[in-house]
């Protein structure tokens, strides 16, 4: 071990190369005995180099991170973080190898929540809704979605990425530990949601079709003084689609995609039933002759 005046700080080539070992291979290691275990073992393996110079310090600090561990890799490299500045620390004579490991496995639970919910289930599907709408709103050239989003996600991916190892590193584990209690992290999530479901919002108006066919036609009649007697004057439609859409534009494509999300989420229909149903409801109301736009929202 390091004595106490030589005190040791890892230099930012090593901490980059650690990130780059997790970023860029995390998942190539993954299996069933310590999930990303091995990968956490090779994003510290320069760390440890490092810090150690003695064979026996530096094969106990690489297998004491090869134990199970698993979380969501674009947040969890915040434990990469963590686990560097404290193994930083017990390299100079502070702290435990217990710590280090009670510290990941403490992280294992939030950073998978906050990892799945905040970056898989909300950012990569705003990120790929936008690019799918420019795909979409270009007919010439639709290549164009694509390209944003192979540029995008991975410079996003790796500068977020980068950006939480650094702060696990900075400020330790009660500084993350106290940024999430501090209400900071739920408003980020909050901001997040906000902006999927304007997004959802935008393209719910611009893409599912549903018209009412309702035309209601009203006659006036004209008293003709040489006859004695009332013949038909003129007739006004009077367009049941117009309406709504005065007083509440696209609120039947609205109301359509809100009934669907009521069955998947509350009835958990399948989306192969959901989908089935407005086929049926589709060729129903189209051979009576209302609702014809419904089919575009199948296809």
């Amino acid at each position: 071990m390091a004595k106490a005046h030589e005190k040791k700080t890892l230099n930012g080539k090593t901490l980059r190369k650690s990130f780059n070992n997790w970023f860029f291979w995390n998942g190539c290691s993954q299996q069933a005995e310590s999930m990303l275990g091995m990968a956490f073992g090779q994003s510290m393996a320069p760390v440890i180099d490092e810090l150690y110079e003695k064979k026996e310090d530096k094969a106990a600090g690489l297998r004491r991170h090869i134990t199970l561990f698993n979380t969501e890799s674009q947040v969890g490299s915040v434990c990469n973080g963590i686990a560097i500045g404290m193994e930083e620390q017990l390299a100079n004579g502070v702290g435990t190898p217990e710590a280090i490991q009670e510290a990941k496995v403490a992280l294992i639970g939030p950073t998978s929540a906050i990892g799945d919910s905040l970056w898989v289930a909300t950012i990569i599907p705003l990120l790929l809704t936008i690019c799918l709408s420019i795909s979409s709103s270009l007919a010439e050239t639709p290549w164009v979605g694509p390209l944003i989003y192979i540029i995008v996600y991975p410079l996003g991916t790796y500068l977020l990425s980068w950006k939480i190892f650094q702060l696990g590193y900075r400020a330790g584990l009660e500084g993350v530990q106290r940024f999430m209690v501090s209400g900071q992290l739920d408003k980020i999530i909050r901001a997040v949601t906000i902006l999927g479901l304007l997004v959802v919002g935008a393209l719910t108006a611009s893409f599912v079709t549903a018209n009412l066919n309702i035309d209601i036609k009203t006659a006036t009649q004209v008293f003709d003084e040489a006859t004695q007697a009332y013949i038909p004057g003129s007739i006004s439609v009077f367009n049941l689609d117009k309406l709504l859409n005065t007083v509440f534009p696209k609120i039947v494509p609205l109301a359509l995609t809100i009934f669907v999300y009521w069955l998947y989420t509350r009835k958990n229909w399948k989306p192969i039933v959901i989908m089935l149903l407005i086929l049926v409801l589709a060729a129903v109301f189209t051979a009576v002759g209302y609702i014809p736009g419904i089919g575009a929202f199948v296809g």
